[in-house]
């Protein structure tokens, strides 16, 4: 299984992402935004700073619960209690165990915490969210591990490991039942976009197999063989089966015999066991996360059998600096390094399965039976979306509680987003329309990663919009709760006048954490937003000889902890982590 194909080569959008954040944006646009290929998630900004805490659209049908008594906090493992931690954070590579849990935080700034309270609320609705899952094909050709010369971060050694690690995300979202905080039932789950790493159509169905429940073979190409970076001879590599130092084991990677075989295995997955809804992600709507390619050269070499493994440090360089300068919206840079580099690429096998999917494929697949799970139908998108070449929709969150979820993705390219008119006429018209009860809003992009107005191919004479003025029209509306997102891989939460945005750190780089929140009627006046955040359900102790499929989810999050340039901050701050949000009612 570890044979080394002969001569090509491809660029790995994820890992270009990641590069390009390492020269401009904090640790990859696929790491600190979203996960390279891109994450498309970015951290492609930093996170504002926190203030102080104390210590067209179509309704997707479903049943509407009404408000819930709470029955006490569930009893399931979250980070309240415990979460993986470093037993010698100074060793130079980290072993996990059980770490103390975090508290959880009361913010006032809106409203203040009346004694009682837990006495006399009911439960509104309680959910939980994940994001930036990145489920990768490693082997993509389209990826841009090479430019890790230059930005350790913009590959990662545990990335083989993405299917195992989500699956053990979903058992651990079933065996919570309640919410942790108020005790009453989980209704749903929500995916905060980039669900997969390289906009391909074998990740798309990968996402959905273990969303819904299935076997999952996370491997393309070559079905006998692994045709990646990771057993290519290249040292810059973790090459976890043979003994020679490379720049990981000189870090204390150790060599795991087999990690390559076990990494392409079938995973089983439940699936989720409660009602899930899907929001799309730049990593879901772009090549690599950023890439608008007109003129289809990047999709053709994606399902070809060449693959770039590396390029000249200068080379490496000059990308990614293109790319934090924001020379990347048409893929140009990359298309004309591909172009150049044909000589240093290696032979793989071609893959139709690679081929990056449209925003038509994305709704037809989540409309098909074959992935309804534990629905609904659809979740969350119609076939009025697909009429309307819409990815926004609204959905019944609860009694008086309507969500709605929007495409922040700009299709013009780039892995920063923003709204077009007709979107934010649409939440506007929501807002509105609900002004008597209660909105939460969810999408990818978090109010400091919308400032891409490049306009929408598909619609060329729409104006675009940023966060700042999302945050405006939101906090003109009493009815706006919550504005739930991802893509910068880090915890944050920020009071917004009248709105709580809660942004929640990825599943592909440690921490690795999902989030339940949970909206409460305190019946004096406030509101309380519970946020409690979790881990997989992963063994926290790694045990290096365990290739089965739990050994393997766990290998995945204690990988992550090590992975050279990685960011140590995004499990954020003590107030952005477990927390009660009051608002005014």
């Amino acid at each position: 299984m570890s044979r080394i194909r002969s001569t090509v080569t491809a660029v790995d959008r994820r890992s270009f992402l990641a590069a390009a954040g390492a020269v401009g944006l904090s640790t990859g646009i696929g790491l600190a935004v979203g996960t390279s290929g891109g994450s498309g998630s970015a951290s492609a900004a930093p996170a504002p700073a926190v203030p102080g805490a104390r210590t067209p659209a179509a309704t997707t049908p479903t049943t509407t619960p009404g408000p819930t008594a709470p029955t006490g906090p569930s009893a399931g493992r979250t980070t309240l209690h415990s979460l993986a931690a470093p037993r010698d954070p100074s060793a130079t590579f980290r072993r996990l165990g059980d770490g103390p849990g975090w508290r959880r935080v009361v913010r006032e700034q809106f409203a203040s915490a009346k004694s009682g309270r837990e006495d006399r609320r009911t439960v509104l609705s309680s959910f939980v969210q994940l994001t930036d899952l990145h489920v990768t094909d490693v082997q993509h050709p389209v990826r841009t591990e090479y430019v890790r010369s230059q930005s350790p971060g913009a590959w990662r050694p545990h990335e083989a490991l993405s299917v195992a690690g989500a699956v053990s995300l979903v058992e651990q979202i079933n065996a919570l039942g309640t919410g942790p905080a108020t005790g009453a039932p989980l209704a749903f789950a929500m995916t905060t976009g980039d669900n997969t790493d390289n906009n391909s159509l074998c990740e798309l169905d990968w996402y959905l197999t273990l969303m819904s429940g299935g076997l999952v073979t996370p491997n393309s190409g070559d079905r006998e063989a692994y045709e990646g970076v990771q057993n290519s001879g290249l040292r810059m590599y973790w090459h976890p089966e043979d003994g020679a130092p490379d720049s990981d084991k000189r870090l204390g990677y150790p060599r795991i015999d087999g990690f390559l075989e076990a990494a392409l295995r079938p995973v089983r997955s439940p699936g989720l066991t409660l009602p899930w809804y899907s929001t799309a992600g730049n990593h879901d709507g772009l090549t690599s996360g950023a890439y608008a390619d007109r003129t289809g050269f990047l999709a053709e070499f994606a399902v070809g059998d060449r693959k770039l493994f590396d390029i000249p440090d200068p080379d490496a360089a000059t990308l990614l600096a293109r790319i934090s300068q924001g020379e990347t919206a048409d893929g140009g840079a990359l298309i004309s390094l591909l172009r150049r580099e044909k000589r240093r690429m290696r032979t793989i096998t071609a893959d139709p399965r690679r081929a990056p999917f449209t925003p038509l494929q994305y709704l037809s697949a989540h409309l098909n039976p074959a992935n309804t799970g534990a629905g609904p139908v659809g979740h969350g998108y119609t076939r009025d979306n697909l009429a309307g070449a819409s990815l926004d929709y609204t959905f019944s969150m609860g009694e008086n509680v309507t969500g709605i979820s929007l495409d922040t993705t700009d299709h013009g390219g780039h892995f920063t987003g923003s709204l077009g008119t007709s979107q934010l006429d649409l939440l506007e018209r929501t807002l509105k329309e609900h002004r008597d009860g209660y909105v939460v809003l969810f999408t990818h992009h978090n109010s400091w990663t919308m400032g891409n107005k490049r306009p929408d191919p598909a619609k060329p004479g729409e104006a675009r919009h940023d966060g700042d003025e999302v945050v405006a029209l939101l906090r003109r509306h009493r009815s706006a709760v919550a504005w739930i997102n991802g893509h910068s891989h880090r915890n944050v939460v920020l009071p917004h006048g009248s709105f709580w945005e809660i942004s929640t750190a990825s599943h592909i780089e440690f921490p690795q954490l999902a989030r339940v929140i949970e909206i409460a009627d305190n019946k004096d006046g406030t509101l309380s937003l519970f946020t409690t955040l979790i881990e997989s359900a992963a063994p926290r102790e790694t045990d290096f000889t365990d290739l089965s499929q739990q050994g393997l989810a766990s290998l995945y999050r204690e990988l992550a902890l090590n992975a050279p340039g990685s960011r140590q901050d995004l499990a954020g701050l003590k107030d952005a982590r477990n927390t009660e949000l009051l608002l005014r009612r």
